[in-house]
């Protein structure tokens, strides 16, 4: 991976062309383009108007062939599995955006805690 290239960035890339998407999860073509007109993907598209698909798109329909093939999930239920997903997404993006938000409190508290004992020694001093 290049310098300066998160983990992220390498991830949400669009890179691979419907056929080898197709065929790095497994499935038919004509799958993936019913899946995107069911909104369950949504792939880049290239100056040329070519599906491009990310690491994370393919990770996401490997998810949905999981749900369906082993486990039984028909197409309404595979969009509420996804929808759940982003929802906990969402809520464990919050959450971390509190702690952050807490511990910033919680230093400034402890901060001015130190300056209010600091305070209090050099009147005594006095």
């Amino acid at each position: 991976m290049k310098r300066g290239v998160t983990m992220m960035d390498w991830e949400s890339k669009p890179r691979y062309v419907i056929s080898v998407a197709a065929r790095m999860i497994g499935i038919e073509a004509h799958t993936l383009r019913y899946y995107e007109r069911l909104g369950l993907v949504r792939p880049d598209r290239s100056s040329g108007n070519i599906r491009l698909y990310s690491e994370e798109d393919i990770d996401r329909l490997r998810y949905i062939k999981t749900l369906m093939s082993d486990c039984g999930v028909n197409l309404a239920g595979v969009e509420v599995a996804l929808s759940l997903m982003q929802r906990m997404k969402e809520m464990q993006q919050q959450l971390e955006e509190m702690e952050r938000q807490i511990g910033k409190a919680a230093r400034a508290e402890v901060e001015d805690m130190i300056e209010d004992i600091i305070e209090d020694a050099e009147w005594k001093e006095i």
